[in-house]
Protein backbone atom coordinates (compact mmCIF):
# COMPACT_ATOMS: atom_id res chain seq x y z
CA UNK A 1 0.00 0.00 0.00
CA UNK A 2 3.04 2.19 0.77
CA UNK A 3 4.71 1.69 -2.50
CA UNK A 4 1.47 2.49 -4.29
CA UNK A 5 0.59 5.61 -2.68
CA UNK A 6 4.21 6.96 -3.46
CA UNK A 7 3.93 5.64 -6.86
CA UNK A 8 0.48 7.91 -7.07
CA UNK A 9 2.17 10.70 -5.45
CA UNK A 10 5.06 10.84 -7.99
CA UNK A 11 2.60 10.55 -10.71
CA UNK A 12 1.47 13.84 -10.45
CA UNK A 13 4.56 15.81 -11.00
CA UNK A 14 3.37 18.77 -12.50
CA UNK A 15 0.15 21.36 -11.43
CA UNK A 16 -0.50 24.11 -14.39
CA UNK A 17 -3.05 26.27 -14.46
CA UNK A 18 -4.71 27.70 -17.60
CA UNK A 19 -6.14 30.90 -17.70
CA UNK A 20 -8.59 31.24 -20.59
CA UNK A 21 -8.64 34.98 -21.66
CA UNK A 22 -9.38 34.54 -25.76
CA UNK A 23 -12.16 31.96 -27.26
CA UNK A 24 -9.62 29.76 -28.32
CA UNK A 25 -9.31 28.40 -24.95
CA UNK A 26 -12.50 26.87 -24.81
CA UNK A 27 -11.03 24.71 -28.00
CA UNK A 28 -8.27 23.79 -25.97
CA UNK A 29 -10.39 22.90 -23.24
CA UNK A 30 -13.47 21.24 -24.19
CA UNK A 31 -12.75 19.53 -27.89
CA UNK A 32 -8.97 18.91 -27.54
CA UNK A 33 -8.55 18.12 -23.40
CA UNK A 34 -12.57 17.04 -23.78
CA UNK A 35 -12.69 18.81 -20.51
CA UNK A 36 -16.31 20.19 -18.53
CA UNK A 37 -16.82 23.14 -17.11
CA UNK A 38 -18.98 24.26 -14.22
CA UNK A 39 -21.32 25.78 -14.57
CA UNK A 40 -22.11 24.96 -18.01
CA UNK A 41 -24.07 28.18 -18.70
CA UNK A 42 -21.61 30.16 -21.38
CA UNK A 43 -22.59 33.40 -20.23
CA UNK A 44 -21.33 32.54 -16.55
CA UNK A 45 -19.08 35.08 -14.99
CA UNK A 46 -16.45 32.78 -14.01
CA UNK A 47 -16.58 29.15 -15.11
CA UNK A 48 -13.49 26.37 -13.88
CA UNK A 49 -12.98 22.40 -14.93
CA UNK A 50 -10.06 20.33 -13.86
CA UNK A 51 -8.05 17.01 -15.45
CA UNK A 52 -5.45 14.81 -14.57
CA UNK A 53 -3.30 13.83 -18.17
CA UNK A 54 0.15 11.73 -17.65
CA UNK A 55 2.42 13.69 -14.86
CA UNK A 56 0.36 16.48 -14.97
CA UNK A 57 -2.70 17.78 -12.99
CA UNK A 58 -4.60 20.68 -15.13
CA UNK A 59 -6.93 23.46 -14.15
CA UNK A 60 -8.79 25.52 -16.09
CA UNK A 61 -10.48 29.25 -15.26
CA UNK A 62 -12.29 31.13 -17.48
CA UNK A 63 -15.02 34.19 -18.15
CA UNK A 64 -15.07 38.16 -17.55
CA UNK A 65 -14.84 37.46 -13.60
CA UNK A 66 -11.17 36.42 -13.95
CA UNK A 67 -9.34 39.55 -13.97
CA UNK A 68 -5.44 39.94 -13.11
CA UNK A 69 -5.29 39.96 -9.21
CA UNK A 70 -8.47 39.05 -8.51
CA UNK A 71 -8.09 35.04 -8.06
CA UNK A 72 -5.47 32.91 -6.42
CA UNK A 73 -2.74 31.43 -8.42
CA UNK A 74 -2.71 27.83 -7.36
CA UNK A 75 0.38 26.39 -9.24
CA UNK A 76 3.81 27.73 -10.29
CA UNK A 77 2.93 26.62 -14.20
CA UNK A 78 1.05 28.77 -15.69
CA UNK A 79 -0.65 28.37 -19.53
CA UNK A 80 -2.01 32.03 -20.78
CA UNK A 81 -4.85 32.05 -23.32
CA UNK A 82 -4.55 35.46 -25.48
CA UNK A 83 -5.51 37.00 -28.65
CA UNK A 84 -3.31 39.09 -30.15
CA UNK A 85 -5.96 39.45 -33.85
CA UNK A 86 -5.82 43.24 -33.67
CA UNK A 87 -4.57 45.88 -31.86
CA UNK A 88 -7.27 46.35 -29.06
CA UNK A 89 -6.44 42.69 -28.37
CA UNK A 90 -3.24 43.08 -28.38
CA UNK A 91 -3.32 46.34 -25.64
CA UNK A 92 -5.39 43.44 -23.53
CA UNK A 93 -3.07 40.64 -24.44
CA UNK A 94 -0.23 43.03 -23.01
CA UNK A 95 -1.87 43.59 -19.93
CA UNK A 96 -1.58 39.95 -18.89
CA UNK A 97 1.75 39.02 -20.06
CA UNK A 98 2.83 42.04 -17.59
CA UNK A 99 1.03 40.77 -14.65
CA UNK A 100 2.21 37.41 -15.41
CA UNK A 101 5.73 38.73 -15.70
CA UNK A 102 5.42 40.13 -11.87
CA UNK A 103 4.70 36.98 -10.59
CA UNK A 104 7.86 35.60 -12.31
CA UNK A 105 9.52 38.45 -10.71
CA UNK A 106 8.22 37.76 -7.52
CA UNK A 107 8.45 34.16 -7.36
CA UNK A 108 4.93 33.38 -7.11
CA UNK A 109 4.81 31.03 -10.25
CA UNK A 110 7.77 29.53 -12.32
CA UNK A 111 6.92 28.83 -15.72
CA UNK A 112 4.55 30.27 -18.54
CA UNK A 113 3.44 28.96 -21.44
CA UNK A 114 1.25 31.33 -24.04
CA UNK A 115 -1.55 29.64 -26.03
CA UNK A 116 -2.08 32.90 -28.77
CA UNK A 117 -4.63 33.56 -31.31
CA UNK A 118 -2.30 34.81 -33.66
CA UNK A 119 -3.18 37.88 -36.27
CA UNK A 120 -4.58 36.52 -39.74
CA UNK A 121 -1.22 37.59 -41.93
CA UNK A 122 0.83 36.38 -38.97
CA UNK A 123 2.34 39.86 -37.65
CA UNK A 124 2.97 38.79 -34.18
CA UNK A 125 6.00 41.05 -33.79
CA UNK A 126 4.69 42.28 -30.82
CA UNK A 127 5.16 38.83 -28.49
CA UNK A 128 8.88 38.35 -29.24
CA UNK A 129 10.17 40.43 -26.79
CA UNK A 130 8.47 38.67 -24.24
CA UNK A 131 9.65 34.86 -25.31
CA UNK A 132 12.64 33.72 -22.99
CA UNK A 133 14.83 33.08 -25.72
CA UNK A 134 14.73 37.24 -26.44
CA UNK A 135 15.56 38.09 -22.70
CA UNK A 136 11.80 37.43 -21.68
CA UNK A 137 9.86 35.19 -19.39
CA UNK A 138 7.24 32.97 -21.81
CA UNK A 139 9.27 29.62 -22.28
CA UNK A 140 6.78 28.20 -24.81
CA UNK A 141 4.65 30.28 -27.53
CA UNK A 142 1.70 27.97 -29.58
CA UNK A 143 0.67 30.04 -32.15
CA UNK A 144 -2.52 29.60 -34.91
CA UNK A 145 -1.60 30.05 -38.47
CA UNK A 146 1.29 29.49 -40.22
CA UNK A 147 3.88 30.90 -38.82
CA UNK A 148 7.41 31.68 -39.90
CA UNK A 149 9.00 31.57 -36.61
CA UNK A 150 7.72 27.84 -35.41
CA UNK A 151 10.35 25.82 -34.78
CA UNK A 152 9.31 22.94 -33.05
CA UNK A 153 11.62 23.90 -29.63
CA UNK A 154 9.92 26.71 -28.01
CA UNK A 155 7.26 27.90 -30.95
CA UNK A 156 4.87 25.56 -32.24
CA UNK A 157 1.82 25.94 -34.53
CA UNK A 158 -1.56 25.20 -32.88
CA UNK A 159 -5.15 24.36 -34.37
CA UNK A 160 -7.42 27.70 -35.61
CA UNK A 161 -10.45 24.85 -34.16
CA UNK A 162 -14.08 25.55 -33.82
CA UNK A 163 -15.86 28.98 -33.58
CA UNK A 164 -15.92 28.49 -29.81
CA UNK A 165 -16.73 32.57 -29.37
CA UNK A 166 -19.90 32.11 -31.35
CA UNK A 167 -20.49 28.15 -29.00
CA UNK A 168 -20.14 25.88 -31.54
CA UNK A 169 -20.32 23.24 -29.55
CA UNK A 170 -18.49 20.11 -29.08
CA UNK A 171 -20.07 17.27 -31.51
CA UNK A 172 -20.79 13.47 -30.98
CA UNK A 173 -21.14 11.50 -33.81
CA UNK A 174 -24.20 9.80 -34.51
CA UNK A 175 -24.83 6.85 -36.15
CA UNK A 176 -27.32 9.11 -38.41
CA UNK A 177 -24.41 11.18 -39.02
CA UNK A 178 -22.26 8.69 -40.27
CA UNK A 179 -24.94 6.66 -42.29
CA UNK A 180 -27.37 8.81 -43.63
CA UNK A 181 -27.91 10.17 -47.39
CA UNK A 182 -27.22 14.05 -47.39
CA UNK A 183 -29.16 16.17 -49.11
CA UNK A 184 -26.89 18.26 -50.75
CA UNK A 185 -23.32 17.72 -52.90
CA UNK A 186 -21.85 20.37 -51.00
CA UNK A 187 -22.29 23.87 -48.82
CA UNK A 188 -20.69 27.22 -48.67
CA UNK A 189 -22.37 29.86 -45.86
CA UNK A 190 -20.55 32.62 -46.04
CA UNK A 191 -19.44 36.40 -46.60
CA UNK A 192 -18.56 36.93 -50.41
CA UNK A 193 -15.56 39.86 -49.98
CA UNK A 194 -15.57 41.62 -53.16
CA UNK A 195 -12.77 40.88 -55.86
CA UNK A 196 -12.21 37.45 -53.88
CA UNK A 197 -12.02 34.28 -55.08
CA UNK A 198 -14.89 33.76 -53.29
CA UNK A 199 -17.05 35.85 -55.83
CA UNK A 200 -15.15 33.72 -58.58
CA UNK A 201 -16.54 30.60 -56.53
CA UNK A 202 -19.91 32.12 -56.63
CA UNK A 203 -19.67 32.74 -60.44
CA UNK A 204 -18.56 28.86 -61.57
CA UNK A 205 -21.63 27.31 -59.18
CA UNK A 206 -24.17 29.71 -61.07
CA UNK A 207 -22.94 28.91 -64.16
CA UNK A 208 -23.00 25.38 -64.62
CA UNK A 209 -26.32 25.07 -62.38
CA UNK A 210 -24.39 23.41 -59.80
CA UNK A 211 -25.58 25.93 -57.00
CA UNK A 212 -28.98 23.68 -57.09
CA UNK A 213 -26.84 20.94 -55.90
CA UNK A 214 -25.23 22.94 -52.87
CA UNK A 215 -26.74 24.74 -49.83
CA UNK A 216 -25.43 28.08 -51.12
CA UNK A 217 -25.96 31.31 -48.82
CA UNK A 218 -23.82 34.16 -49.15
CA UNK A 219 -23.61 37.51 -47.91
CA UNK A 220 -21.66 40.54 -48.73
CA UNK A 221 -20.75 41.79 -44.97
CA UNK A 222 -19.21 39.46 -41.87
CA UNK A 223 -20.83 39.10 -38.81
CA UNK A 224 -19.55 38.27 -35.79
CA UNK A 225 -22.68 37.33 -34.14
CA UNK A 226 -25.01 34.24 -35.46
CA UNK A 227 -28.44 34.54 -34.53
CA UNK A 228 -29.47 31.31 -33.05
CA UNK A 229 -31.55 30.68 -36.62
CA UNK A 230 -28.67 31.39 -39.13
CA UNK A 231 -25.94 29.58 -36.91
CA UNK A 232 -28.77 26.48 -36.73
CA UNK A 233 -28.89 26.83 -40.54
CA UNK A 234 -25.07 26.56 -40.99
CA UNK A 235 -25.22 23.74 -38.70
CA UNK A 236 -27.50 21.96 -40.63
CA UNK A 237 -25.86 23.00 -44.22
CA UNK A 238 -22.52 21.22 -42.63
CA UNK A 239 -25.24 17.91 -41.31
CA UNK A 240 -26.97 17.52 -45.10
CA UNK A 241 -24.00 18.15 -47.29
CA UNK A 242 -21.28 15.76 -48.18
CA UNK A 243 -18.50 18.60 -49.06
CA UNK A 244 -18.05 21.89 -47.03
CA UNK A 245 -16.29 24.03 -49.82
CA UNK A 246 -13.40 26.40 -47.41
CA UNK A 247 -12.19 29.10 -50.27
CA UNK A 248 -9.75 31.60 -48.41
CA UNK A 249 -10.56 34.35 -46.60
CA UNK A 250 -7.91 36.68 -45.00
CA UNK A 251 -5.77 33.54 -44.02
CA UNK A 252 -6.17 29.81 -46.03
CA UNK A 253 -6.95 28.42 -42.48
CA UNK A 254 -10.97 29.19 -41.36
CA UNK A 255 -12.88 28.35 -38.85
CA UNK A 256 -14.98 25.88 -41.27
CA UNK A 257 -12.95 23.86 -41.55
CA UNK A 258 -12.75 21.95 -38.39
CA UNK A 259 -16.65 23.01 -38.08
CA UNK A 260 -17.24 20.75 -41.01
CA UNK A 261 -15.02 17.93 -39.56
CA UNK A 262 -16.68 17.85 -36.31
CA UNK A 263 -20.15 16.93 -38.84
CA UNK A 264 -18.34 14.78 -41.24
CA UNK A 265 -18.50 17.07 -44.27
CA UNK A 266 -15.33 16.76 -45.95
CA UNK A 267 -13.71 20.32 -46.01
CA UNK A 268 -12.73 21.16 -49.81
CA UNK A 269 -9.95 23.81 -49.52
CA UNK A 270 -8.84 26.22 -51.38
CA UNK A 271 -4.94 25.46 -51.08
CA UNK A 272 -3.77 28.98 -51.47
CA UNK A 273 -1.32 31.37 -49.90
CA UNK A 274 -3.18 34.70 -48.48
CA UNK A 275 -1.08 37.91 -48.54
CA UNK A 276 0.90 38.87 -45.04
CA UNK A 277 3.72 36.73 -43.67
CA UNK A 278 2.54 33.21 -43.40
CA UNK A 279 4.54 30.84 -44.82
CA UNK A 280 6.94 28.11 -44.22
CA UNK A 281 8.99 27.61 -41.39
CA UNK A 282 12.40 26.06 -41.02
CA UNK A 283 10.83 22.66 -40.04
CA UNK A 284 7.88 22.56 -42.86
CA UNK A 285 7.51 23.40 -46.02
CA UNK A 286 3.98 22.41 -46.65
CA UNK A 287 2.03 26.40 -46.00
CA UNK A 288 -0.62 27.16 -45.72
CA UNK A 289 -1.92 24.44 -43.63
CA UNK A 290 1.26 23.00 -42.97
CA UNK A 291 0.25 21.66 -39.63
CA UNK A 292 -3.13 19.98 -41.21
CA UNK A 293 -1.16 18.50 -43.83
CA UNK A 294 1.81 17.49 -41.49
CA UNK A 295 -0.92 15.46 -39.56
CA UNK A 296 -2.43 13.82 -43.60
CA UNK A 297 -6.05 15.68 -43.13
CA UNK A 298 -7.64 13.61 -45.49
CA UNK A 299 -9.22 16.64 -47.26
CA UNK A 300 -9.78 17.74 -50.95
CA UNK A 301 -6.95 20.86 -51.88
CA UNK A 302 -7.82 22.11 -54.49
CA UNK A 303 -5.63 25.53 -56.55
CA UNK A 304 -8.46 27.03 -58.75
CA UNK A 305 -12.41 26.98 -58.24
CA UNK A 306 -12.42 26.07 -61.90
CA UNK A 307 -11.32 22.55 -60.60
CA UNK A 308 -14.67 22.27 -59.11
CA UNK A 309 -17.46 20.94 -61.52
CA UNK A 310 -15.24 17.65 -62.50
CA UNK A 311 -15.19 17.29 -58.53
CA UNK A 312 -18.78 17.42 -58.23
CA UNK A 313 -19.41 15.37 -61.05
CA UNK A 314 -17.07 12.65 -59.54
CA UNK A 315 -19.48 13.50 -56.04
CA UNK A 316 -22.29 12.65 -58.14
CA UNK A 317 -21.12 8.91 -59.39
CA UNK A 318 -19.85 7.73 -55.68
CA UNK A 319 -22.09 5.89 -53.41
CA UNK A 320 -23.42 6.07 -50.40
CA UNK A 321 -21.21 2.85 -48.80
CA UNK A 322 -18.21 4.94 -50.36
CA UNK A 323 -19.53 8.71 -48.98
CA UNK A 324 -20.21 6.24 -45.32
CA UNK A 325 -16.32 5.23 -45.47
CA UNK A 326 -15.43 8.57 -46.07
CA UNK A 327 -17.40 9.97 -43.35
CA UNK A 328 -15.96 7.42 -41.00
CA UNK A 329 -12.54 8.06 -41.78
CA UNK A 330 -12.87 11.96 -41.70
CA UNK A 331 -14.20 11.81 -37.85
CA UNK A 332 -11.73 9.53 -37.11
CA UNK A 333 -8.81 11.48 -38.51
CA UNK A 334 -10.46 14.01 -36.99
CA UNK A 335 -10.46 12.55 -33.27
CA UNK A 336 -7.24 11.38 -33.39
CA UNK A 337 -5.63 14.86 -34.52
CA UNK A 338 -7.43 16.43 -31.55
CA UNK A 339 -6.23 13.59 -29.19
CA UNK A 340 -2.35 14.08 -30.87
CA UNK A 341 -2.87 17.61 -30.36
CA UNK A 342 -3.42 17.23 -26.73
CA UNK A 343 -0.55 14.85 -26.42
CA UNK A 344 1.99 16.70 -28.12
CA UNK A 345 0.57 19.83 -25.93
CA UNK A 346 1.21 17.70 -22.25
CA UNK A 347 4.38 16.84 -23.68
CA UNK A 348 5.74 19.82 -24.63
CA UNK A 349 4.68 21.45 -20.88
CA UNK A 350 6.12 18.24 -19.11
CA UNK A 351 9.56 18.11 -21.18
CA UNK A 352 9.91 22.22 -20.53
CA UNK A 353 8.45 22.60 -17.02
CA UNK A 354 9.43 19.39 -15.03
CA UNK A 355 13.36 19.33 -14.03
CA UNK A 356 15.51 16.93 -16.20
CA UNK A 357 16.13 13.59 -14.87
CA UNK A 358 18.97 13.60 -16.25
CA UNK A 359 22.95 13.47 -14.55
Amino acid sequence: MIKNARSHQEQTRLRVQIWGKAAIGLYLWQHIFEGHLEPANVTAQWREGSQKAGKTSFSFITGPSVVPGYFSVETENVVLVLNGREKAKITYATQWLHYAQTLVQTHKIQHVAVVLLGNEQCSNEWIQPYLKRNGGFVNLLFVTYDYALVNEEDIFQWPLGVATYRNFPVIEPSWSMLHDPRSYICNFLGTVYKNSSREALMEILKQDGLDKLCWIAAREQWQPQETNESFKNYQDALLQSDLTLCPVGINTECYRIYEACSYGSLPVIEDVMTQGDCGNSSMYHSAPLQLLKTMGAPFIFIKNWKELPALLEKEKKMSLQEKIQRRKKLIEWYRNFKAWMRQKFINTLENSFLPSDKG
